[in-house]
């Protein structure tokens, strides 16, 4: 099956396993879904996640942090530029979200980047996805 916005796919299956309490959840293998999850691992808003052979495409399975207390690291992810309408910022105008204690994912000339990571290196992209 062919997905027409695998971001927008793999950011739903993460915020369904968040509500029903999943330790774990599948999403279907792209490139730029391990590069995302990629930085929310490095931003410790998830475990991990491994790549999974199912003879076919292959799938990522992400483990979900959750705190000792009980409620998941991730409060709220969204997503951002879509198929339909692409949001492009400048490096004068990126994004800060929750006032910095969240983070933006771009896709920049130099790859997947945080806000912050966009910032050091002067450059501006589509914002992806709000994760705090």
């Amino acid at each position: 099956m062919s997905l027409t916005d695998p971001i927008a796919n793999m950011l739903t299956v993460i915020r369904n396993g968040i509500t029903s309490k999943k330790i774990k959840v599948d999403v279907p293998f792209s490139k730029i879904s391990q590069e995302i999850l990629d930085i929310l691992k490095r931003e410790k808003f998830i475990k991990d996640f491994k790549f999974m052979d199912d003879k076919k495409q292959g799938l990522l399975r992400v483990y979900i942090k959750y705190t000792k207390s009980g409620p998941a690291a991730i409060k709220g992810i969204k997503r951002i530029s879509r198929p339909g309408l692409r949001r492009y910022v400048k490096r004068d105008r990126l994004p800060k979200v929750l006032g910095g204690l969240g983070i933006a994912v771009l896709s920049t000339s130099r790859g997947i980047v945080t806000d912050l990571q966009a910032r050091e290196m002067q450059t501006g992209g589509e914002v992806l996805c709000y994760v705090w």
